[in-house]
């Protein structure tokens, strides 16, 4: 199956042990509530083969369905941004066995679904410390992204190596670095000038950050760009996260009434 499939014949194929995806559409959410740009923290993944006595890499593998299910979605519903945390700086850390499982599926979607995003006219791009998965990897996702980025229908952020906190602080040293040299005055320095040196420069900021599997953690992600994203913390293992699923959430976030520390109204 390729990556993504939108068209009205779209079909999701279950995994041994996966609830069949639903036959009738979800109902979109409100016209002009739509969030620009949504985060998802992918959660779960290993508690769901754990439930169903499977290595983890199954759970790894079923969870790579539910993001073709969410870019699906995101597109139907005219979300322009989609990020997805893939792989944190921390989960390097992970058993020896599970970091190459992780690496393995990665190299296999670049290899077979990028050319079915750029049919799609998504464009994909990575943010992180890329180069800590070799320069094997670091060529293809540099491939990848200069195959897509001519794309429009939505843009396709992965957070792969990624942490918020190192981030900011790889930020502050390139702020630094230009200040010493004479060519950024410190003063002049705003929020928005600092976020140019972000991995995310160019993008908006998150609308809507979702977390499933019930964690009510941020886990390191997207600590500057989300000050003021709404949250939402759905109990779905990520692996069964579904169209549904992610409609639902929007129609959480048209609910919300965002004031940016403003004041209410009287």
């Amino acid at each position: 199956m390729g990556l993504i499939n939108t068209g009205a014949a779209a079909q999701t194929i279950a995994l041994p042990g996966t609830a069949p995806a639903p036959k009738r559409p979800a109902p979109r959410a409100p016209t002009g509530s739509v969030p620009r740009h949504v985060a998802i923290i992918m959660d779960g993944n290993g508690r769901w083969a754990a439930a169903r006595h499977l290595p983890r890499l199954a759970g790894h593998r079923a969870g790579a369905q539910a993001v073709r299910r969410a870019i699906e979605a995101a597109i139907r519903n005219n979300v322009g941004w989609l990020t997805l945390y893939a792989f944190s700086s921390e989960n390097w850390q992970r058993p020896e066995d599970e970091v190459s499982d992780l690496t393995g599926l990665l190299r296999h979607y670049l290899r077979h679904e990028v050319a079915e995003l750029h049919r799609e006219h998504v464009r994909l791009r990575a943010i992180g410390d890329r180069a800590r998965f070799g320069a094997e990897i670091s060529r293809e996702l540099a491939q990848a992204e200069r195959l897509t980025e001519g794309n429009t229908r939505l843009n396709l952020t992965v957070a792969l190596s990624y942490g918020g906190r190192s981030e900011i602080v790889a930020a502050a040293r390139a702020v630094a670095a230009a200040a010493a040299a004479g060519t950024l005055d410190p003063a002049a320095i705003t929020e928005a000038s600092f976020s140019a040196y972000l991995f995310t420069a160019g993008m908006p900021d998150p609308d809507l950050v979702i977390r499933t599997s019930g964690e009510r953690r941020v886990s390191n992600f997207l600590l500057w760009q989300a000050a003021y994203a709404e949250y939402l913390f759905p109990e779905v293992l990520w692996p069964d996260f579904s169209a549904s699923h992610f409609e639902s959430a929007l129609a959480d976030y048209a609910t919300r009434d965002r004031r940016y520390g403003t004041r209410p109204e009287p």
